[in-house]
């Protein structure tokens, strides 16, 4: 019963109400409880019933060998030519007992009735009556009547033969004993069965589990390995499923690429030809037509590049499979940027654990830790330190510089499109807006925080692995 409990306790472990394994485990249990339960009723009963009859005939024998032993005298007496062959027949109150009575009163009676009297119920027309009686002393008694016209006799003779029924009820219970533990064992080894049924025969759905997390890790494309006939069509449609999202992904990328660069070339011609407007009309006749063009032309080249980087996270953040190291991407866009704003020797060091990974694409990440890291270097004095760390799945990124910070009441202006509380320094005010937003597309945050430097600091939330 403990290997039963051990093995019942692996296969049930992680099993919840709605857990295909521990429905099947359930109903099988149940119906086994219940089809053992009625089997052990029928045999237990049939086996009552055949104990019964036979004790019955027991009776009903000795009765015959008594009857058959019985004589009538010249005088009208009755006598027995021998004793009745049932030892227990001599022994006083031993719960076997005969006994012939007439019409008025008891003729003979068995040793072991001692003085005590069976009370007839007086059987008719030679039937036999079989009863329920108490004993002599009080024991349960099983009887057996016959009303018997012997030869010479003048009148009918009541044969009673009784025995006590506590033999047979030891018998039925032993029985009862014997089945209700041959039935308990045989349900402990049919459930462990649809146990070891259930672990086995549901393990190749566990195999597609695991390979579906190997692809969502990035380990793996496609679900491989072979199946058993009943899963192969759901692991060729999944295959199916993976190709389709991939395909329609790169249909999305394809197309978003497409219209940027559509959209691009009119932009610059715009542009050109504001700057051409801008030097015919001289330093000082600067024309305001050409200014405006190329103000809104220099917004619509913002709007786009932050319009692809939205439509090319929302088509990516779901996909199966988006997986990128973090540590080389923060390593590589810390040199490139410390290089980028060499001239000011602002120096960028990035602190990140081995193994962790961000679940989405390179590029995403590199646009999201790209523009807060530009953005440290560019309010910094000296040093600009980039460092990231996982728990619980969620990977935080913290970029501190030691510039000149932002007052907190301020800070929830920097997330709106376009908008910049200092306007010395090159940008386009939509840095942080993206980031927010691919931020979110991927399930992850950023807030901004005083920085132990003593400038600002970018807290970014991430799902990692």
């Amino acid at each position: 019963m403990k290997l039963l409990g051990a093995l019942g306790a692996r296969a049930f472990g992680g099993m919840k109400g709605r857990s295909l394994a521990f429905r099947l485990v359930l109903i099988s249990t149940l119906w086994i409880a219940a089809a053992l339960a009625a089997g052990a009723f029928l045999l237990t009963g049939l086996f009552r019933d055949y104990v019964a009859r036979n004790f019955d005939q027991r009776l009903e024998t000795l009765l015959d060998g008594l009857v058959a032993l019985s004589e009538v005298e010249g005088g009208g007496q009755l006598t027995l030519t021998r004793s009745a062959g049932e030892p227990r027949f001599d022994v006083p109150y031993s719960g076997w007992y005969w006994q012939i009575a007439d019409a008025k009163e008891v003729v003979l009676r068995s040793r072991s009735l001692w003085d005590r009297d069976l009370k007839p119920l007086r059987a008719e027309g030679g039937a036999v009556l079989r009863y329920d009686a108490e004993g002599p002393t009080d024991q349960e008694l099983r009887v057996v009547e016959r009303a018997i016209q012997l030869p010479g006799a003048r009148g009918r003779f009541f044969y009673q033969v009784a025995g006590d029924k506590s033999e047979a009820q030891a018998d039925i219970e032993r029985f009862e004993s014997t089945v209700g533990w041959a039935m308990g064992g045989l349900g402990a080894g049919l459930i462990l069965a649809v146990l070891l049924q259930v672990r086995f025969g549901l393990r190749p759905l566990r195999r597609v589990g695991a390979a579906l997390a190997e692809i969502r890790s990035g380990r793996a494309e496609r679900l491989e390995g072979d199946f058993p006939t009943e899963v192969t069509p759901l692991a060729v449609e999944l295959n199916q499923l993976l190709d389709h999202n991939a395909e329609v992904l790169r249909r999305a990328r394809t197309h978003v690429g497409n219209l940027a660069h559509a959209l691009k070339t009119p932009i610059a011609v715009l542009t050109n030809e504001a700057d051409a407007a801008t030097v015919v009309a001289g330093a000082g006749a600067e024309s305001n037509f050409a200014e405006t063009v190329q103000r809104q032309a220099g917004l619509m080249k913002r709007l786009v590049d932050h319009h692809m980087a939205r439509a090319r996270a929302a088509a990516s953040a779901k996909v199966l499979g988006a997986r990128t190291e973090l540590k080389p991407v923060m390593e590589a866009l810390c040199r490139t940027l410390e290089r980028i704003h060499e001239d000011r020797a602002v120096a960028v060091t990035c602190e990140c654990p081995d193994g962790i990974a961000f679940r989405g694409e390179r590029h995403d990440f590199e646009d999201l830790l790209g523009n807060l890291v530009d953005n440290g270097c560019k309010w910094a004095r000296r040093q600009v330190f980039v460092q990231a760390s996982l728990a619980g799945g969620r990977i935080r990124i913290t970029v501190d510089d030691d510039g000149a910070g932002v007052p907190a009441d301020q800070r929830a202006k920097l997330f709106q499109r376009g908008t910049r509380l200092d306007e010395s320094t090159p940008g386009t005010g939509l840095g942080l807006s993206i980031v927010r937003d691919l931020a979110a597309l991927y399930g992850g945050s950023v807030e901004l925080e005083d920085s132990p430097l003593g400038g600002l600091r970018a807290v970014l939330e991430l799902p990692g692995f």
